[in-house]
């Protein structure tokens, strides 16, 4: 005959049994890609390579030369002066899912980059949203699938693990104090904080 101890005992190792089985599956359930698995063809030639960044916080915005968010190129501007040199990444996106709004090609890309002084990487045109989504903002949209881009300038915040950390969207400056206090703690953050 059992004792209320013994049913206790098992009652609560059948919990956590249940608990401990959940939590694999859901991990298991997660990507192990992460943005590091990525790259984008450069504005100037060659690849930008997301694994030579690895162990970085990098903040990858889908950018456009004729939207009223262009601006924006002057506060990630800033974002790079003030950050570059603790690890921060910035990687500039080109896209034209968004009202048409970079129709040009890399001169004209390059044209309003250098107005803005841009100094951090330029990706080439890409494709951000629909069918022929870049393999990047694939994964992005499946991580984050209410977090998805919904014009010009949306700002992906990648943690030092490689997996997303933070998302603004276009409305957010990049020197909002909500996205520099993000960076900030994504660079202060270790890896094994993320990952354990």
């Amino acid at each position: 005959m059992m004792d209320r101890r013994s049913v206790m005992t098992a009652a609560l190792a059948a919990i956590a049994a249940v608990t401990s089985n959940r939590r694999s599956l859901a991990q298991a359930g997660m990507s192990r890609i992460t943005a590091y698995a990525f790259s984008f063809p450069a504005l100037a030639g060659g690849d930008i390579r997301l694994s030579e960044f690895a162990g970085r916080p990098m903040l990858i915005v889908n950018t456009a030369s004729l939207c009223g968010f262009t601006p924006q190129y002057g506060g990630l501007q800033e974002l790079w002066t003030e950050f570059h040199g603790r690890g921060l990444m910035i990687i500039a996106v080109p896209s034209n899912d968004f009202g048409g709004q970079e129709p040009g090609g890399v001169a004209e890309i390059t044209a309003t980059a250098q107005s803005h002084h841009v100094a951090f990487p330029m990706a080439a045109k890409a494709v951000v949203k629909g069918p022929n989504v870049h393999p990047f903002y694939k994964w992005a949209a499946e991580a984050r699938p209410k977090d998805v881009p919904r014009w010009n300038f949306h700002k992906y915040l990648i943690g030092r693990d490689g997996y997303i950390a933070d998302v603004f969207p276009e409305s957010v400056e990049p020197v909002d104090t909500r996205v520099k206090t993000a960076i900030a703690r994504a660079l202060a953050q270790s890896v094994s904080e993320r990952s354990g």
